[in-house]
């Protein structure tokens, strides 16, 4: 197997940076709506190893670009007091959508200097944004599926009556093992779902950016 070690460097640099801005803007929305556990917890940070988790953050995403499959990952959830943030679930929903929301925009902007770089193009700047668009949509859609601890599950607590909440919130006391048996035991269903989506959000910003 041939290793482009290039290729790795520029995926952990974007993994660090992308997984540190999706994670500082959980905190900043969490204080922003009243809560300072995470300021207190030093969270509200852009220093990277403040938000590391070893197999999220490094690990995955690490051996699914060996494998040349669509590359996501995540970090150690952000803590936050639910008591403390103003609009209760809803509240929490804003805190949650906002790390994924991040990464989508950077997956846009990262697209839009990657077409101003002209195509086709090669280089170290091409790769580098190409890997910036894939990287930060792989972090979006990967978190924005409903099931806890992911960050889509907050906005289905938001909507769900009382007795999906309570199942929910069971299901979350498991969270690496949860997200540990997705990838495991659903990786060909998950791969399928990264790869549509990823062609979805990619042809809207060809769409937007005048390639289509």
């Amino acid at each position: 197997m041939n290793i482009d070690f290039l290729y790795l460097a520029i995926v952990l640099v974007v993994i660090l940076l992308s997984m540190t801005f999706h994670e500082a803007m959980h905190a900043y929305v969490g204080y922003w709506l009243g809560d300072d556990t995470a300021r207190l917890q030093g969270r509200l940070s852009l220093n990277p190893l403040k938000h590391i988790d070893p197999f999220l953050s490094l690990i995955l995403p690490i051996l699914l670009a060996i494998a040349g499959l669509p590359i996501f990952g995540g970090a150690k959830p952000v803590p936050f007091n639910p008591h403390n943030v103003r609009w209760g679930e809803w509240g929490a929903a804003l805190i949650a959508i906002a790390g994924p929301l991040t990464n989508l925009l950077i997956a846009f902007v990262g697209f839009g200097v990657w077409v101003l770089l002209g195509t086709p193009a090669t280089g170290i700047g091409q790769e580098l944004t190409s890997v910036a668009v894939t990287v930060n949509l792989g972090f979006f859609v990967f978190n924005i599926i409903p099931i806890p601890p992911l960050d889509g599950s907050r906005v289905l607590y938001a909507l769900a009556p009382d007795f999906v909440r309570r199942g929910m919130e069971q299901l979350e006391r498991y969270g690496f093992l949860v997200i540990l048996a997705i990838v495991l035991l659903g990786s060909s269903i998950l791969g399928s779902y990264l790869s549509v989506m990823l062609a979805f959000f990619i042809r809207i910003f060809a769409y937007i950016f005048g390639l289509v």
